[in-house]
């Protein structure tokens, strides 16, 4: 029996050492083709990543989809409605300035138009009713934002209508501040002394308004007509306001 496993054992241990020499010989021919074949890099991209280094590192790592001509835009910008321009020029007919509208019965830059009662104090002459102390009726309309009429009648022996053209001023020293509560006005006109002996004659006349609030107004007013002799009075008297006819 022992002579029969030796005889196996030298059989059998020729093939065991072949077995292991071959194995050994595949690993180190493996070995030697990985290291003496290397995977190799293109001449063009070891041109293009030392020419472009950051350009070449950016296409690897997010490429960019390029647009075609033609096709179907690409873009969201595109679908994003732009804003239009208002147009801010000017109406090709001008605007008429407020201060030159004419409106019959419009306020002044002294007030608004009204009419009221008063009473006249003569302060000299005699000759007519606007000398002697009266009772009177007055009134102002305006026509442009500076320019109003100030027709008046004095009664008496003789009524006198005077009719002024009066030039409204303004106490407002500048745009940002408030105007004050008193508006001057100078004029010139016509005065009117009715009976027998009527007579026209020139009347220069000056005054002020004080607005009460909205609907009164006070006012004061020197008239002087330049009849035969000149009659001079002071009038006096409050108004109702109103806008327009």
């Amino acid at each position: 029996m022992k002579t029969i496993f030796l005889r196996q054992g030298v059989v059998l241990l020729p093939g065991l050492v072949t077995f292991a020499v071959l194995s050994w010989s595949f690993s180190a021919n493996a070995q030697t083709v990985d290291k003496a074949n290397p995977q190799p890099l293109t001449d063009s991209s070891i041109t293009l990543s030392q020419q472009f280094p950051s350009t070449y590192t950016q296409e690897s790592s997010s490429p960019v989809l390029t647009p075609i001509p033609g096709t179907v835009t690409t873009s969201s910008t595109a679908l994003i409605p732009q804003p239009v321009e208002a147009n801010t020029q000017p109406p090709g007919v001008p605007e008429v300035a407020q201060s030159n509208v004419v409106n019959v019965g419009r306020p002044t830059r002294g007030g608004r138009s009204y009419i009221g009662v008063g009473a006249n104090i003569g302060l000299s002459g005699g000759e007519t009713s606007l000398g002697d102390g009266n009772f009177a009726v007055l009134s102002k309309v305006g026509f442009t934002n500076a320019i109003s009429i100030r027709p008046s009648a004095i009664f008496g022996d003789n009524t006198t209508i005077l009719i002024p053209v009066t030039y409204d001023f303004s106490l407002q020293k500048d745009e940002f501040t408030e105007p004050l509560p008193i508006a001057p006005y100078v004029g010139v006109g016509a005065a009117i002394n009715t009976g027998d002996n009527s007579q026209v004659a020139f009347l220069v006349a000056g005054g002020i308004d004080v607005p009460l609030n909205a609907q009164f107004t006070a006012t004061a007013s020197v008239n002087a007509g330049f009849f035969d002799q000149t009659d001079v009075g002071l009038l006096v008297g409050v108004g109702y306001n109103f806008s327009g006819f």
